[in-house]
């Protein structure tokens, strides 16, 4: 039998071994050649007599990440040719057939009558899960590098090869309903736990323990094809199971407020697949599963979360010429909550750190915060006590500024005020060595003018973490005026060795993320003066696909630190450049009452020692007139919120702050959690359209000001019928 992507052979006791390993690739993937040789390889199995079953494998260090996303993204394009070119029925016709394609292969292998069984290890996602839940027999590796799981919830989609059907059989349908809104990839004893595998085993051992079960007369029948199968939770029409779907509904409804259309294709295809034979449940969810994949939420976040996150994760506009960085110590300076998580996660990717601040209490204060964070991961069992001694140990909390001396890069962390970011620059400057690349952690303040304090201004970076930095995937790096390639590299090289996602954005106030945030904050301020009820701001933000409210965020960031930009900007650019009622409103909440968010205890919310956070009641007192909510137009509410960011990302667009419409979706995703069911701030326009996105901001801008003003590139596009992702060509900035 020859196949191209596999290598198949059989032992002497008859036992075939598939090893998936993928020519030219670093990761096995699921292709339209891969299902052709999956379909293959089961007639072959089926029948030579002489195999008595087979062993899937995998030849690579994991053993798939599943199906090619850039293969499904283009089936939605290749679908609305075949609809020109030959009608919508038959289009439709074909593009079932080819959706449902991959789940009847994995049938076939399951009912060929011969036992298969998966051996894993490394990572086993989506598709490639799915093919080993349709073996008869998973053993996997108890290791730290194993994992498994079905994620496509997180790019659009949902398992439609089988995996709604099998994981709703394996397990209690609660917890498969979890499982499946989540996409979390799961921990070989976890995955035990579920019933998801069936056996633990050594890596080196796996393939043998696999090829064992089917020696000692593994059954070649999925538990569902036997004729006394029950349901893990029952009927779906019975007492136990009206338990659980009037919740599930409730709880998909609470947590996507219907913005996400594969965590509704989920509920129906468990919902009515339970209640079908097996092979027509199948056959519902591939229906399904064609529905979604032609979704416009589907395609939007393939592209960003998949596609454009993997290629900027892959340092498509690092400068080719520049030889790849080797960084061994880093230089952190200022040991606070900011600098500490960076020190984290910087000796988390085995660099040392030279962790430094004004004296020593204050600099083992930062490396205690450290201890913390490691030793929560220790106490969810995600890492090792031997884990956590190795990072400890390359940190180094100092007040010497002579420790940084041989570092071969410095992130400055301290307090965003001028002075002190340009003291401690000049402090560590005298110690360095030319040519050392010096990068500022600051969120607002231009790049180019924090340079002038370091010797070597075309070795200065911004380098823009969020916070918890441990937690957030998105880094800014950012340009100054004379920033070159050699510093541009580096800070690329670092970001991608933490394993974060950058975006190269040029020097601007606010650069490009938290001039998009801080539009949606001063929405929140400014429909709370308005009268708008504050739960009702909270609660419509989060139904528009924003992760947290804009109070909650503000509170999450600090109200002081609001204040601070705010006094920052008008006193760099003067009285007209800010709010003046959102400056009111912040000095009284932080001058007036001490309050300066989750920080202390009390911000727009107060955060009692025990239970939950709850709004501040006096919060009505900010506001002269309090609007009707039975007589708010909920729909215009969502739609101020997204169109102030988007409007702002197309202005930051115009001015080449970001001149890559992946970086500014990615950027808005990951970094101020911008709906990602759009796709994203520019992918939000492209998907209304310009025109009709232009018509949209000249309503809101007539009735609620100038934030709304279409820039004149979004006037130009609306007159053309062009698009972000149309307009801009999106090939590497420094060319090989």
């Amino acid at each position: 039998m020859e196949l191209k992507n596999f290598r198949f052979e059989t032992d002497n006791d008859g036992i075939a071994l598939l090893t998936w390993d993928m020519p030219g690739r670093p990761m096995n993937l699921i292709t339209p050649e891969v299902i052709g040789e999956i379909e293959k390889t089961a007639d072959h199995v089926a029948s030579e007599a002489s195999i008595k079953g087979c062993v899937i494998t995998s030849g690579k260090e994991a053993f798939s990440g599943g199906a090619d996303l850039s293969m499904l993204q283009s089936a939605a394009a290749e679908y609305e040719k075949a609809r020109a070119a030959r009608g919508e029925e038959a289009a439709a016709k074909h593009f079932l057939e080819n959706a449902g394609r991959l789940s009847r292969a994995y049938r076939k292998l399951e009912t060929c009558g011969k036992p298969f069984a998966a051996a894993i290890g490394g990572t086993c996602a989506g598709g490639a899960f799915e093919l080993a839940l349709a073996c008869h027999y998973r053993v996997i590796a108890d290791d730290g590098r194993t994992r498994v799981g079905l994620p496509e919830i997180k790019v659009g989609l949902f398992p439609g090869a089988g995996g709604t059907q099998r994981v709703a059989r394996l397990m209690p349908t609660a917890d498969a309903l979890q499982m499946l809104f989540k996409g979390e990839l799961l921990r070989p004893k976890a995955a035990k736990s579920m019933n998801l595998v069936h056996e633990l085993a050594p890596r080196a051992e796996i393939v043998a323990k696999a090829k064992a079960w089917i020696a000692a007369g593994g059954k070649a029948k999925a538990p569902w094809d036997e004729p006394n199968f029950r349901l893990p939770s029952g009927k779906v029409f019975s007492p136990q199971g009206m338990m659980i779907w009037p919740a599930a509904n409730a709880i998909y409804r609470r947590e996507t407020h219907d913005n996400y259309p594969a965590a509704k294709a989920i509920l129906h295809s468990v919902y009515e697949g339970l209640q079908l034979p097996f092979d027509l449940a199948l056959r519902v969810e591939a229906r399904w599963f064609a529905k979604i994949l032609r979704s416009p939420e589907a395609a939007a976040m393939i592209r960003t979360l998949f596609l454009s996150m993997n290629e900027l994760n892959k340092g498509v506009h690092r400068p080719a010429a520049v030889p790849p960085s080797v960084i061994r110590r880093v230089g952190i300076l200022g040991a606070g909550f900011m600098g500490a998580a960076i020190a984290y996660v910087t000796a988390g990717a085995g660099m040392d750190v030279m962790l430094i601040d004004k004296d020593q209490q204050q600099a083992d204060k930062g490396k205690q915060v450290c201890d913390k964070l490691i030793s929560g991961q220790v106490l969810r069992g995600r890492a090792t006590n031997a884990d956590k001694e190795a990072l400890l140990a390359r940190i180094k909390p100092t007040a010497e500024y002579r420790e940084l001396a041989g570092a071969d890069l410095i992130i400055e962390a301290v307090f965003e005020e001028r002075a002190i970011k340009a003291d401690v620059t000049q402090r560590a400057g005298a110690v360095l060595a030319p040519g050392t690349i010096f990068a500022s952690n600051t969120s607002t303040l231009p790049i180019t003018s924090l340079a002038q304090a370091y010797r070597e201004p075309e070795n200065f970076i911004g380098i823009h973490f969020f916070s918890p930095v441990e937690k957030m995937l998105l880094v800014e790096v950012i340009l100054g005026e004379k920033t070159d390639e050699k510093a541009l590299a580096m800070a690329l090289d670092y970001v991608r060795a933490i394993k974060k996602t950058p975006i190269v954005v040029k020097d601007s106030r606010g650069f490009y993320a938290n001039r998009c945030v801080l539009n949606y904050v001063h929405e929140g301020h400014i429909m709370l003066l308005e009268g708008v009820l504050p739960a009702m701001i909270e609660n419509v933000a989060r139904m528009a696909g924003m992760p947290v409210g804009p109070l909650a965020l503000n509170d999450e960031v600090g109200l002081d630190l609001a204040l601070k930009i705010l006094d920052a900007t008008k006193r760099d650019l003067g009285e007209k450049a800010i709010d003046p009622a959102q400056e009111l409103l912040l000095r009284t909440l932080v001058t007036g009452h001490g309050r300066l968010g989750r920080k202390n205890g009390k911000g727009f919310y107060d955060y009692p020692a025990q239970g939950p956070k709850s709004l501040w009641p006096e919060l009505d007192t900010f506001q002269p007139t309090k609007l009707d909510p039975d007589r708010i137009d909920i729909g215009e509410l969502k739609q101020r919120f997204l169109a102030v960011q988007a409007v702002e990302a197309a202005r930051v667009i115009q001015e080449g702050v970001v001149t890559d419409p992946r970086e500014a979706d990615v950027g808005s995703i990951l970094g101020f959690g911008f709906a990602p069911f759009t796709g994203g701030t520019l992918s939000y326009i492209d998907g209304m359209g310009a025109g009709n996105f232009v018509a949209l901001c000249e309503r809101l801008q007539q009735k609620y000001g100038a934030r709304f003003a279409p820039p004149q590139i979004l006037i130009e596009m609306a007159k053309t019928g062009e698009t972000f992702y149309g307009r801009f060509s999106l090939q590497p900035r420094h060319a090989a």
